[in-house]
């Protein structure tokens, strides 16, 4: 990539359906402009620095792609011509590595596997007859990935700035069955619009993922701050300087968080785990972990925030099913009066046992399930209540 080349140009950023607002969301507030809703992205205007700050703050991202080049291609030779036929030396040099992902639309190509490459093949072909030899394919780190996406005829080609998926935080070192993916939870986070100035409580926490979220969220803690790497770090024209104040500008907002974050399960390999991925992330101070059921959770006083991510039903009896969200309804009408209680599950018939009426509902995908994240609030209780459950909150697990 040649020096400079990265200028004001209409990046692309994905992420999971369900989302895109909160995306658009956090765009603006990092100042980038001419912002589009798109599905499962947010297009938006930027330039490099807008860019490495993208990757290294926006929390509902999962790639950032930066557009190289737009062509039509009404067969598979139209795609390796046009893709040759760019300036790859200015990018990219035969001791480097690459790999190409592709995405189709349409009835002009049929299997994205085909397409990508066919591009991989058209950029070796550029090196091999120009230099004599070519870039290998790394598919686990390359120095430059490569996005093609095709709609009909019409090819867009993209450099992936964000390299592995930015769901990967990089304070997961550990994970329990089934774990809820780590973009997902930041976005429930953000849709629960929990500010971070009142108790935040997940009573079936798992490896710890949401509760981790949460922390990040209220400490002000970037996205990115646990990676190490990004894709861009591998591009020709990598600016060191302009990375490490992006980087040290967000890091300078970190602070302490206002409000109590609890995380409980019943299961004790799931604590562990939990505990392992908060000492990595040296949040263990920050959240307090307890190893007890919700129905005997007793959370502080309200006004508060739950957010819980209890099992769908893919694995559990019907009959099990249904007698856990009773649980959840009981639990949440005795012990988190004054709270806002959120649900995500894609059991849409069990949600009906909770026995209450949703205030707010979201359509959210956690991986190919669609899902209802739906929020219950839950009215009543008295002074002398809020004081009773402040004193007999347990205490934390060691």
């Amino acid at each position: 990539m040649d020096k400079g080349m990265v200028a004001a140009a209409r990046m692309i950023v994905k992420t999971h359906a369900g989302l895109e607002e909160m995306l658009a969301e956090e765009l603006m507030a990092i100042g980038a402009s001419n912002i589009e809703i798109l599905r499962r992205a947010v297009a938006f205007d930027g330039d490099k620095a807008m860019m490495y700050k993208a990757c290294y703050t926006l929390r509902t991202a999962l790639r950032v792609l930066y557009p190289v080049a737009q062509f039509k291609a009404v067969n598979d030779r139209k795609l390796y011509d046009n893709v040759r036929q760019l300036p790859w030396h200015s990018w990219l040099s035969p001791e480097k590595t690459f790999a190409v992902d592709a995405v189709i639309s349409g009835k002009v190509f049929n299997h994205s596997q085909y397409v990508a490459l066919k591009t991989k093949d058209a950029v070796a072909d550029y090196f091999r007859d120009r230099m004599g030899s070519r870039p290998n394919v790394d598919t686990d780190r390359p120095d430059l990935r490569l996005h093609v996406h095709v709609n009909e005829d019409y090819v867009s080609l993209y450099f992936d700035a964000s390299g592995d998926s930015l769901h990967k935080r990089g304070y997961r070192i550990i994970t329990d069955k089934a774990p809820i993916n780590e973009v997902l939870a930041a976005g429930l986070i953000m849709l629960s619009r929990w500010d971070g100035k009142q108790p935040f409580v997940d009573g079936m926490c798992g490896s710890g993922t949401i509760p981790i979220e949460a922390a990040m969220v209220a400490m002000r803690i970037p996205a990115g701050y646990f990676r190490k790497h990004f894709g861009f770090m591998g591009w020709n024209d990598f600016d060191p300087a302009l990375w490490k104040k992006i980087r040290d500008e967000a890091d300078s907002k970190i602070t302490e968080a206002e409000a109590p974050i609890l995380a409980s399960d019943n299961s004790n390999r799931a604590l562990d785990i939990a505990r392992k991925n908060l000492e990595h992330a040296r949040l263990h101070k920050d959240v307090q972990l307890f190893r007890k059921n919700l129905d005997s959770l007793k959370p502080p006083q309200g006004p508060g925030v739950l957010l819980i991510n209890p099992p769908y039903g893919e694995r559990l009896p019907e009959s099990d099913i249904i007698a856990l969200y009773k649980m959840i309804g009981n639990s949440l009408k005795q012990n988190f009066k004054g709270y806002k209680a959120w649900v995500i599950t894609s059991d849409l018939q069990a949600l009906k046992f909770v026995g209450l009426k949703p205030s707010k509902k979201y359509t959210v995908f956690n991986g190919p399930l669609e899902c209802r994240f739906a929020c219950f609030d839950i009215f009543g209780g008295s002074m002398s209540d809020h004081k009773r459950l402040k004193n007999e909150q347990p205490k934390p697990i060691d």
